[in-house]
């Protein structure tokens, strides 16, 4: 038994250095989507342009094109899923038969047990029932805005964006982490895009402080209830 519970305590210790979920900070886009430096050919001496880009482009909307401009995501992300199921069976059963004359056993047998009848009876009867059923459902709702970066312009002309937002009130930090793949065609004409349209949509909203440690059990109840073998 003290060993039993010295192993637990070591798995407890060992529990109380990670935290629940991930980090926000630790959520970064694949290693193939971290920008990479565009070298851009220096303007001629006494030329007044400038080189393309979404700000000097005459006949298109000031849409996100170019790595490092800023477009708008949407979020409005709702998902619900229903399962239920339900099983009734019945089985009975009953079967009786009369033995008569069996090589002159039975006269020794209804000899033996007068309360018989004179005849051999067998008989049997069985019932079987079975009921089951089960219900599961889940849902979730995220409705907000927030502006991202695009990281990468893919050979397609996609557009690999990434977007962080962190709001601390009263020692209470909220992380909304964004990242996916949008296309220039989604993009509206005032640079917003819904997150339906993404590609590879990553949302995580998650936060960290005193309220969400509240939300969580112990480290020691966790560590029971997955140890504990009753």
């Amino acid at each position: 038994m003290k060993i039993y519970l010295t192993g637990l305590v070591s798995l407890a210790l060992l529990c109380s250095c990670s935290f629940y979920g991930t980090r926000p900070d630790e959520i970064k886009p694949q290693a193939k989507a971290l920008p990479v430096p565009i070298v851009k050919p220096e303007p001629s001496p006494g030329s007044v342009w400038l080189g393309e880009s979404s700000r000097n482009m005459l006949f298109t909307d000031n849409k996100a094109r170019y790595v490092n401009d800023i477009v708008t995501i949407i979020i409005d992300e709702s998902s619900s899923g229903q399962n239920q199921a339900s099983t009734n069976t019945s089985k009975n059963s009953a079967s009786n038969s009369d033995i008569s004359a069996f090589l002159g056993v039975e006269t020794s047998i209804t000899n033996a047990n007068p309360n018989m009848g004179g005849k051999i009876a067998v008989g049997g009867s069985s019932v079987s029932t079975l009921k089951g059923e089960g219900d599961t459902s889940r849902g979730g709702k995220l409705q907000a805005r927030l502006t991202a970066r695009v990281v990468k312009v893919l050979d397609n002309g996609n557009l690999l964006i990434e977007g962080r937002r962190q709001l601390t009130l009263n020692a209470e930090d909220q992380f909304l982490v964004i990242t996916g793949v949008i296309r220039s065609e989604d993009i509206m004409a005032d640079n917003w895009v819904l997150s339906s349209n993404m590609a590879d949509a990553r949302i995580v909203y998650t936060g960290s402080g005193i309220l969400a440690d509240k939300q969580h059990p112990g480290w020691m109840t966790r560590v029971l209830d997955w140890g504990w073998p009753f």
